[in-house]
């Protein structure tokens, strides 16, 4: 989890503007009959139980910058934006991963997959109704970020940048999360270059330096600013994605929010995995991936054999280079020493992540 000192009384106050936007959508979905309803309710749930940093950084960059204390609220509405965002992609990803189950309770797709049981559906139907949920309650929470954007009281050309800023972070993670997908059902080996893209697209604009940049926007500040923290973002959300490999490989269940080594029993193709296959280990390796799925002991022997080979170390080494990146481009910059202090703490934050 990520720390910043603005959080709790910025905290109280997103949760209030997102709060305030599922109270609007339920008020909207009532009227269109009792499946609109339960979406509604279903949707309020997915918003449940997250660290929030992503809106965090909308505020810290913008406390750190400086920004009108009179653009406060237009600040917390701003940030409820990127969390309804990063709500959004985690409900379609389940769809896309075919899960069921977030923070272990049933999603959007569990609850309606149950709804469909309910109601006399067999397994294929159950799956439909729970699918088209879960695209559905992503798409409206898409909307829902979008909204909160286009009508900020804000000039014109502000709300315009954030608005583009929002627009580049839908686009390049959608393209990260269908590359991620291709790569995943590909029979031939993946180059590194193209994973490595992959695990930057998927995470790094929208969940860092969009939310940097959207908070320097608001904060009236120039355009180096705003370039130095779109660079850090893009390194630090590098590094926290590599952690999250490492984590999906050897973190525990707590960390992961999943079963220990949950990357492993589902074979995803990270670049983990591409650090290993190219060792002279990769047969040995290999084989004891081919097995992870089939429990605990065959995923710690797959664990074992990932270290032995040296991908693990590889892995972790490639975590500090990218951090100590992130790390200079601070050193370097011209902001603000508070907005340096902030950005020094996400580093150490994602550092002490690593399992």
């Amino acid at each position: 989890m990520i720390a910043l000192s603005t959080a709790p009384t910025a905290r109280a106050a997103i949760d209030d503007a997102i709060d305030a936007v599922l109270a609007r959508l339920a008020r909207r979905l009532r009227e269109h009959g009792d499946g609109a309803r339960a979406l509604a309710s279903a949707i309020a749930r997915s918003t449940e139980g997250g660290k929030r940093f992503r809106p965090l950084l909308v505020v810290a960059a913008f406390e750190t910058l400086r920004g009108r204390e009179a653009d406060r609220t237009s600040v917390y509405q701003v940030a409820a934006a990127f969390e309804l965002l990063h709500t959004a992609f985690v409900v379609h990803d389940d769809v896309i991963d075919h899960d069921t189950e977030r923070r272990g309770v049933a999603n959007v797709g569990g609850e309606f997959r149950a709804r469909g049981r309910a109601r006399g559906a067999d397994a294929s139907g159950a799956a439909l109704l729970g699918d088209a949920a879960g695209i559905l309650a992503g798409d409206l929470l898409l909307h829902e970020a979008s909204r909160l954007i286009a009508l900020v009281d804000l000039p014109s050309a502000t709300r315009s940048e954030l608005l583009s800023l929002l627009e580049d972070a839908v686009l390049v993670s959608a393209a990260g999360e269908l590359a991620d997908v291709e790569n995943a059902v590909s029979a031939g080996e993946i180059d590194a270059e193209t994973i490595l893209r992959t695990t930057h697209d998927k995470t790094a604009v929208y969940s860092f330096s969009a939310p940097l940049e959207a908070g320097a926007v608001l904060a009236g500040a120039d355009g180096p600013a705003r370039a130095a923290l779109e660079r850090f973002g893009q390194r630090l959300g590098l590094a926290y994605q590599l952690v999250d490999d490492l984590i999906g490989a050897f973190g525990s269940s707590e960390m992961s929010g999943k079963d220990e080594g949950c990357d492993l029993r589902e074979a995803k193709k990270t670049h983990l995995i591409v650090l290993a296959r190219e060792t002279e280990s990769w047969p040995q390796v290999s084989a004891a991936l081919a097995e992870a799925h089939t429990g605990p002991v065959a995923v710690r022997a797959a664990q074992r054999a990932l270290s032995a080979s040296g991908a693990r170390a590889r892995l972790e080494e490639l975590v500090r280079e990218t951090l100590d990146e992130a790390r200079a481009i601070v050193t370097a910059s011209t902001l603000p020493e508070d907005c340096r202090d902030m950005l020094r703490d996400l580093v150490d934050a994602v550092q002490e992540r690593v399992p």
